[in-house]
């Protein structure tokens, strides 16, 4: 059995299929670049995956073993009235790579606002 390059961070899936964490990361960033928010019933009519599944996934493409992605969300604003089933608060998620930053030990202690001393010889 082969195994296919990883998609979206984790172990790799098994040639010729996708994971679910790998379908919905694909998604996720797909709909970042439209700068577009979706809600987990869009997500599943998209994916065909149950919403609990998928909230689950989006909890762990936060870790890093997974990609460390950020995954923001918000309430959805709504003008229209609300289906029956939607009764209550509404989220959308949004999935965004996170950007990590790497300083040197005298740069970040600069940045702390502590200067380092230099060490007295004699």
């Amino acid at each position: 059995m082969r195994l296919a390059r990883p998609a979206c961070g984790g172990r790799p899936a098994v040639a010729g299929r996708r994971t679910q964490r790998g379908v919905l990361c694909d998604v996720m960033l797909s709909a970042r670049e439209c700068e577009t928010w979706l809600t987990l019933d869009e997500l599943a009519k998209l994916t065909h995956y149950p919403q609990a599944s998928i909230s689950a996934q989006l909890r762990h493409l936060r870790k890093p073993e997974y990609g460390g992605y950020a995954v923001e969300k918000r309430p959805r604003a709504t003008d229209a009235i609300l289906r029956g089933e939607d009764f209550g608060t509404v989220w959308e998620y949004q999935l965004r790579r996170r950007v990590r930053r790497i300083l040197d030990r005298k740069r970040e202690s600069r940045v702390r606002g502590r200067v380092a001393q230099p060490a007295m010889v004699s």
